[in-house]
């Protein structure tokens, strides 16, 4: 009695939410309608008898049990599940791997880990990665992850379709497409279930995702049902049994499940009533206690990024007073040698008067060892590049104290861009000859002036001239800086262009977010590109990129011409 009455209770409580929401709660008052792929073994696919079965098949329905719902299974074509779930026709799909563009339109509760190989004849070359396989014809899964990866590569063209990934291996087997791409486990298991013994990996990770169940926008009250099961699998270590049952293929016995149905039924069911009833109790708290746990953890990444930003800005003011100071030391021995060069060389003037009239009476004699008439050539010359090298020194130099001086009060001016990168290049000329051979600056003669704070605009370029001297492999690939005026856009645009490693296409669109860095292993920050974007925009400009992996970059600064001498 007490068992029905508990029971009806929480029929009542989920009619009552039900009602409350507007709508029915799969799983209480009608099966969840679970959609995945008919024949993607051992994840999920349809067996001799023509009944849904595999590792996602088993998960869900011990996460059903556990959430006290009713399942219905439909194993179909992966596009067409992946159509009735965007229809409505399917609550939830078992099977489905994340991606950033998926999660626009999709929510996840993601329960294992994926990793997507190539396969291919033994007779073929292998390759070592997706940008090899440009050109080729590949066999990919009908709306499937690598499908959509490939895709947006740009191979769409090259691209050969299968309905299942057993069907891209059998294509594949026969003759037909040069490589296939599938989920490394489905692909062994479908090699050996059907004896494909002249096809092989070739490469075994090429994208490592996670894989679990999705489901539309606006459902999160089913995936949290689903999450919660979950999370009770993985404690009671039903998870586990199961994933070794399916996944775990190299072993050689497998487990009975007959024998845990049956308890299941006998002992599982009235405990699963019973935490249907607590869960409704606990149910709101939860909700409250997750918005808070979300509240918290912004404002404790709030505070952490806004005390890395504290931290790298007294950086960076401790760096410019003491480049201030070593820049002085350098000036006052430079400036002795400014200084006395000029005397010198009147001084070699009038002594060589002189030892022209001995060398006439004696005949030729050496200086330091060297013959005098070969000297004679060369002291001029010396002083020469002495007084050369010590201007050049105390050019730079001034530069780099102009570059560290402090910013108070500092207001815009009319710029040359042109004459603000040859600056930021002088400073740079050291990292620029260690990183390359092939270094080169056009500028378009006559640019127009632009309004900017000249200082600023060096910071923005010296830092895309290190970002590039950074993606290069080796000294022979090259650096090109040019400048040119966009009368119709009516912009001043200055490009950067390395022969370097190239972005991911998945990276362009965070390039310029802050902390964002694929060099952290390295001592990157991430607060290069966002520092720069912001003095650009600050500007009135903006900052561009444009690369591909194995193509190099070009990164473009773009500061608009003024219709007037006067700063917007």
């Amino acid at each position: 009695m007490l068992l029905l009455c508990l029971i009806a209770f929480a029929v009542l409580a989920r009619q009552a939410e039900a009602l409350d929401d507007g709508r029915s709660i799969p799983g209480i008052f009608r099966p969840v309608k679970v959609g995945g792929d008919r024949d993607y073994p051992p994840y999920e696919f349809l067996d001799k008898d023509g009944k849904p079965a595999g590792f996602n098949v088993d998960l869900t329905r011990a996460v059903c049990e556990a959430m006290g719902m009713q399942v219905e299974f439909r194993l179909g074509a992966w596009a067409g599940e992946r159509q009735a779930l965007m229809d409505g026709d399917l609550d939830i799909l078992q099977g489905m791997t994340y991606s950033d563009e998926r999660a626009q339109i999709l929510d996840f509760a993601p329960h294992t880990i994926v990793n997507h190989a190539i396969f291919a004849r033994r007779d073929t070359l292998p390759v070592a990665n997706l940008e090899e396989l440009a050109g080729k014809k590949v066999i990919v899964h009908r709306g499937g992850y690598m499908h959509d990866t490939l895709a947006g590569m740009g191979f769409e063209n090259d691209l050969v379709f299968s309905e299942t990934p057993a069907d891209g291996l059998r294509l594949l087997a026969s003759g037909q497409g040069d490589y296939a791409v599938v989920a490394m486990l489905p692909g062994s298991y479908i090699m050996r279930e059907n004896k494909l013994d002249n096809i092989q990996p070739v490469t075994r990770s090429v994208a490592t995702v996670r894989y679990g169940y999705a489901v539309k926008k606006g459902n999160e009250a089913l995936l949290a049902r689903f999450s919660e099961g979950l999370a009770i699998l993985r404690e009671t270590g039903r998870y586990q049994a199961i994933h070794d049952k399916w996944l775990g293929v190299l072993e050689n016995g497998k487990l009975k499940w007959e024998t845990i149905a049956v308890y299941v039924g006998a002992v599982v069911t009235p405990l699963l009533a019973l935490l249907g009833g607590s869960m409704l109790w606990t149910h709101f708290l939860r909700k409250q206690v997750a918005q808070r746990t979300r509240s918290l953890s912004q404002a404790l990444d709030e505070l952490s990024r806004n005390q890395r930003q504290l931290v790298q800005a007294d950086k960076m003011a401790a760096l410019g007073i003491l480049v201030s100071g070593v820049a002085h030391e350098i000036n006052n021995p430079n400036g002795l040698i400014l200084l006395n060069i000029p005397i010198l060389r009147k001084v070699q003037a009038d002594v060589a008067r002189l030892l022209d009239a001995w060398r006439e009476r004696e005949g030729d004699f050496t200086l330091g060892g060297i013959a005098y008439a070969r000297m004679r050539e060369e002291i001029p010359r010396m002083l020469e590049e002495m007084q050369e090298g010590a201007t050049r020194i105390k050019r730079i130099v001034n530069d780099l104290k102009d570059f560290a001086r402090r910013e108070e009060g500092a207001g815009k001016a009319l710029i040359d861009v042109g004459d603000a990168s040859r600056k930021a290049v002088r400073l740079v000329e050291a990292t620029i000859r260690k990183h390359t051979s092939r270094f080169s600056a056009r500028y378009e003669e006559d640019l127009p002036l632009v309004w900017g704070n000249s200082q600023r605009i060096e910071q923005v370029i010296i830092n895309l001239v290190l970002n590039a001297c950074q993606a290069l492999p080796d000294k022979n690939r090259a650096i090109e800086i040019t400048t040119r005026h966009d009368a119709e856009a009516g912009k001043v645009i200055l490009c950067v262009r390395d022969e370097g490693t190239g972005i991911a296409p998945q990276h362009l669109p965070h390039l310029t977010d802050p902390f964002f860095t694929t060099k952290r292993e390295t001592g990157g920050t991430g607060l290069g590109q966002a520092v720069s974007a912001g003095i650009l925009k600050e500007h009135g400009g903006c900052l561009t990129f444009d690369s591909a992996p194995g193509r190099g970059t070009i990164a473009c600064l773009e500061l608009p011409v003024p219709k007037e001498d006067t700063p917007s």
